[in-house]
């Protein structure tokens, strides 16, 4: 008789036997003739669209109206002479970028993986090929060339000083007043009127900005609204519901009108500061119920054991409770941002020439009337590659912190 001992039984998982592509097709596209017939029908009405829309771009659009006015997309009215500035700014990002690219992948066997150059190398032919980035392709292949060799930097001093992410995180931190000196000037440089600022400039700048203000606040009303004080769980309440029911249109106008009303007699802030402020507290809100459903995930066990080993409450919340209920909430978190960052495109009703305020003016102009398609498909691309970054972004960040496995 064979005896049955636990070391028979391996805790190794069962092994996975990947399908080629004609397997993978047959099981899942072509089951049977239901899902055949179905998938048949999706692809030809994709390649039909494809094949229209590849014919229009490449034989009816009239695409001039996007290297005339790429400046002006990038940057609205910023004066010329000072796009030094500009390019100084895109340089700090891309460094901090490869930093933290190679300090992230320390850790990996092999950071510039065939992928990856393939990549390097797709982006390097676009800013050459693209008529838009093929005058500044001298000055854009050296951003290019930073971020990998910040990366292969930040992969070695990773490995040395395994605390360096701190301070990269740090470095971001003040990259933001970096960006704010340089595009307001002051401090030894010619400054520039808000009424200037616009475009894509514009846009990630007010974005950023009402991310890193809407996030400790929306924090500040989940924990509010799970407060055991009654007043303080009652403001919160009132506060994001009252929020929530209102459009982000009246929030912007009423920002306009009524924060200067809440100042001093002669007070009157910047209105690019108060749409950030609009922005911010608007997100916030929304912020705040996608933070209280990762606190509401987070088992009751937890707090009962951090009571158990002396724990006070605000120790409890910051390193037991707050990180596990923002890692579940890291999905909706994100969705929120980029959701904020497309806000961003009303801030032209109330005046302010962000990127999509100025794809108008421009179709306004006689000489582009009517490239309306070349103008919104362009855009459409911006907004889709930083939205697509910030999802990816975040998918890394769960992958990193999962520990579920």
């Amino acid at each position: 008789m064979t005896t049955v001992t636990p070391d028979s039984f391996s805790s190794a998982p069962p092994e996975v036997v990947g399908l080629g592509p004609i397997a993978w097709a047959k099981k899942n596209l072509f089951s049977d003739w239901f899902n055949s017939l179905l998938t048949v029908v999706i692809v030809g009405i994709f390649s039909w669209g494809a094949i229209r829309l590849t014919s229009w771009a490449l034989t009816t659009a009239q695409w001039q109206v996007i290297p005339n006015n790429f400046g002006l997309f990038m940057t609205g009215t910023f004066p010329s002479g000072l796009y030094p500035r500009i390019w100084a700014l895109l340089a700090i990002i891309c460094g901090l970028a490869g930093l933290s690219w190679g300090v992230l992948g320390r850790n990996v066997s092999t950071l510039f993986s065939r992928g990856v150059l393939i990549g390097l190398g797709l982006v390097c032919a676009f800013i050459v090929l693209f008529p838009p980035t093929r005058p500044s392709s001298l000055k854009l292949l050296p951003m290019v060339a930073l971020v990998a060799i910040a990366a292969a930097a930040g992969r070695q001093a990773g490995r040395k000083f395994p605390g360096i992410g701190k301070w990269v995180s740090l470095a971001w931190f003040l990259s933001y007043f970096a960006a704010l000196w340089l595009i307001g000037g002051g401090l030894g440089l010619t400054p520039v009127s808000t009424n200037d600022w616009g475009g894509l400039v514009l846009t990630l700048f007010t974005a950023v900005s009402g991310i890193a203000l809407c996030f400790p606040l929306g924090l500040l009303l989940a924990l509010g609204r799970r407060s055991a004080l009654p007043v303080v769980r009652w403001l919160s309440t009132a506060y994001i519901e009252l929020v929530r029911g209102v459009p982000l249109v009246a929030l912007l106008f009423m920002g306009q009108v009524m924060i200067p009303l809440f100042l001093p007699i002669g007070s009157r802030p910047d209105r690019i500061l108060r749409a950030i402020i609009a922005l911010a507290l608007f997100s916030a809100a929304y912020l705040a119920e996608n933070v209280r459903a990762g606190l509401q995930a987070v088992p009751r066990g937890q707090n009962e054991a951090a009571m158990s080993l002396g724990l006070n409450t605000p120790t409890t919340l910051g390193l037991i409770v707050l990180p596990q209920a923002l890692k579940i909430a890291i999905p909706a978190i994100v969705g929120q941002f980029i959701s904020l960052f497309q806000d961003t495109t009303l801030l032209s009703i109330v005046g302010l020439a962000e990127l999509l305020g100025i794809g108008r003016s421009i179709l306004a102009n006689p000489a582009y009337l009517g490239r309306y398609a070349e103008v919104y498909l362009f855009l459409a691309v911006i907004y889709w590659i930083f939205c697509y970054a910030m999802s990816l972004g975040s998918r890394k960040i769960e992958e990193k912190l999962n520990t579920n496995h």
